[in-house]
């Protein structure tokens, strides 16, 4: 590979929107791939800005890290990715958007009735959370649908 087609970690990040230390933390979960310079430096192949994207948008339909490198896994390896390839790992992605829709519209029905009635306490609502039952289930919002209580990244176990 010529060495000018390769992009420093700058111009990446620049150009895909993403820190640099996204863009190394991305590295360190093998969704992307860089090469060193003589000095030791990160340089981009160009499609790495396509995987970006991709990570992007996956990001903010809500997979997980996990779940974003299985389907970076199933791009092929040999050639640069089309867009017959991009479009058969995102294709499932509208069942788990509409999911999230209908979640929060279900968030966003019951964020007006409960918080419309004044009383600003989970703790002694009658409506949502009588008794603090909630407190039973676990830590965090417990009564968000399941759709939108994934945890977050920092508290994964793995």
């Amino acid at each position: 590979m010529d060495p000018k087609d390769l992009l420093p970690m700058g111009e990446i990040s620049s150009r895909s929107g993403f820190a640099a230390s996204a863009i190394r933390y991305y590295e360190a979960e093998g969704l992307i791939e860089a090469h060193r310079s003589g000095g030791g430096q990160r340089r981009f192949e160009r499609s790495v800005l396509r995987r970006l994207a991709f990570i992007r948008a996956a990001s903010n339909v809500g997979l997980t890290i996990e779940e974003i490198r299985d389907e970076l896994g199933r791009l092929p390896g040999n050639r640069t990715p089309t867009k017959a390839d991009w479009h058969r790992i995102s294709k499932h992605w509208g069942a788990r958007l509409d999911e999230q829709i209908a979640a929060l519209q279900r968030l966003k029905g019951g964020l007006d009735s409960c918080i419309g009635c004044g009383c600003l306490s989970l703790r002694s609502c009658a409506f949502s959370n009588a008794g603090d039952w909630a407190a039973e289930r676990g830590s965090g919002a417990q009564l968000l649908p399941d759709t939108l209580r994934r945890p977050h990244p920092s508290r994964r176990s793995g």
